[in-house]
């Protein structure tokens, strides 16, 4: 007996849609593919009973020489036909991407390391601070650092001069690393969807300074962290990932705050991966995030 025929490799392609829910919506997408001779690798789909909403997200193999453009010529129909907000990448092309911090380090050298070893599908991350305290950590990494300072007379001025070099490096993500400035709401607007915060999970009950000083005074035991969008309503944007760690009455402030930093960095990158490969829909003021 002859064995069977492997698929047939070539450059790998992730699609995403979502649009309203209606018959037809998945055999459209994977009749799509097959007329392109493409073969499905990984398949994730939801559909929003509230609001009548569907989500799915496709990973598949096309023979060698398929491109980018010719697949989305190929996809525009089809994503016309059944009135879908659609996105089709190149699995092997890397986000560029801005992070944005101020003095504390764990985020950033967390996201650099990764990026260095791998773990991210981003393109060299640009630096940009509103102090030189980590510019030290940045050049060790070999990736640009840009100092702007912020003062609150020069907010505009320096928002604009992030968003120049946002667009001459083409950024398509931003991170903000511990970037203890609030945005404004022009600069939220410039890049929503493609702006992810980090912040203890203590919001609002330990809001303002040294949280992890007041979740020790108030004897607490679950400390945490989540990653979500930025909007212009402070810390309310729709949620990508969260996590949280168990803490007791021995540990003191200063133990609180490295578990602290640690549930922040890891749940930071999380966030990160999930939004370079392209895994997390805005779903109103929620999200869909394929694991």
């Amino acid at each position: 007996m002859s064995e069977a025929t492997p698929p047939a490799e070539g450059p790998r392609f992730i699609l995403t849609v979502s649009c309203p829910d209606r018959p037809g919506l998945v055999y459209a997408v994977a009749g799509y593919i097959g007329q392109n001779s493409g073969n499905i690798l990984e398949s994730q789909q939801f559909g929003d009973e509230r609001n009548g909403l569907f989500f799915i997200r496709l990973v598949f193999v096309v023979p060698a020489g398929g491109t980018v453009e010719a697949l989305r010529a190929a996809f525009t129909p089809v994503g016309r036909a059944y009135g879908m907000s659609w996105q089709l990448h190149d699995a092997r092309t890397p986000t560029r991407t801005m992070v944005l911090v101020s003095r504390e380090a764990h985020c950033l050298n967390d996201l650099l390391f990764r990026y260095r070893a791998g773990g991210l599908n981003v393109d060299r991350p640009l630096v940009v601070s509103n102090h030189r305290t980590l510019e030290p950590v940045a050049r060790s990494y070999g990736v640009p650092f840009h100092h702007l300072p912020v003062t609150a007379g020069t907010r505009s001025d320096q928002e604009a001069a992030v968003s120049k070099l946002a667009a001459e490096h083409q950024v398509e993500l931003v991170v903000l690393a511990r970037y203890m400035q609030i945005l404004s709401a022009e600069l939220c607007a410039d890049f929503a969807g493609r702006l992810i915060n980090i912040h203890h999970s203590f919001l609002p009950a330990f809001s303002g300074a040294r949280p992890y000083h007041q979740a020790h005074e108030r004897g607490v035991k679950l400390i945490g962290a989540t990653a979500h969008y930025v909007t212009p309503a402070l810390d309310e944007g729709p949620i990508i990932e969260q996590d949280v760690e168990r803490v007791d009455h021995s540990m003191s402030a200063a133990r609180l705050a490295a578990v602290g930093r640690d549930v922040e960095s890891r749940v930071l990158a999380r966030a990160v991966a999930y939004q370079v490969e392209h895994r997390v829909f805005v779903n109103g003021e929620r999200t869909v995030v394929f694991r």
